[in-house]
């Protein structure tokens, strides 16, 4: 009975979060009427994030692990979502990657999500030896975009597995924190110097080094 009694309290204390919100919209200094929010969570808001990774927790389950399509997965991190498809077969791969589309595409509609269809690409992982093929992956009638390299938690990744894209990024953001550095050297303490440094530059080359600090000459490192 307790457990049954902390398990109402949690569920109205999460319903009286959800129920009854409004929002407005504030366009060129003017506010919009008030609108209730009938689906969602607040954006921004500290349980947000959480409700969200547990309403879309069983949608890697979706794709079905069958001797047909046993090389398919979906990895979630937050609002990211990667479907990654590994099959030799070229015809194989577009349909399987088709079929994986759809699937999503009716849990989407099921539990009243949506794609952002321009925030979505696909990517062929090749060697630099091979030509990249012309796979058709449909989204409601519109062709996915295929991209050369995504920036994924932050990290761009290339189809060839070269760094060369995320050095290149990282690089003005480097500059700019060495002239930083530069400019406060005279007027600031070697101890606040170093605060300095871990916040604008080792911050930023550190993160995910573990993946492209071993990038060679040849990847653009």
């Amino acid at each position: 009975m307790e457990h049954y009694g902390v398990r109402g309290v949690m569920y109205t204390l999460i319903k009286s979060y959800l129920e009854d919100r409004f929002q407005r919209v504030k366009f060129n200094n003017k506010l919009s009427n008030w609108d209730k929010i009938n689906i969602g969570v607040p954006q921004g808001s500290v349980l947000g994030p959480l409700l969200f990774l547990i309403y879309v927790n069983d949608l890697p389950s979706t794709i079905p692990y069958t001797l047909a399509d046993e090389n398919s997965s979906i990895t979630l991190f937050a609002d990211d979502t990667s479907v990654i498809t590994n099959d030799p077969d070229l015809m194989n791969f577009e349909r399987n990657l088709n079929l994986n589309f759809r699937i999503v595409k009716e849990w989407f509609y099921s539990n009243l999500l949506s794609l952002n269809i321009d925030k979505t690409s696909y990517m062929q992982f090749t060697s630099k030896n091979k030509n990249l093929h012309n796979i058709n992956i449909e989204y409601d009638n519109t062709i996915t975009i295929q991209a050369n390299f995504i920036k994924f938690l932050g990290i761009t990744v290339g189809n060839t597995l070269s760094w060369k894209q995320h050095i290149d990024t990282i690089i003005p953001k480097l500059n700019k924190a060495c002239f930083i550095i530069r400019r406060l050297k005279l007027i600031l303490s070697n101890f606040a110097l170093k605060m300095v440094y871990f916040a604008f530059f080792h911050l930023i080359m550190s993160y995910g080094f573990i993946f492209w600090g071993n990038s060679g000459n040849s990847n653009g490192g």
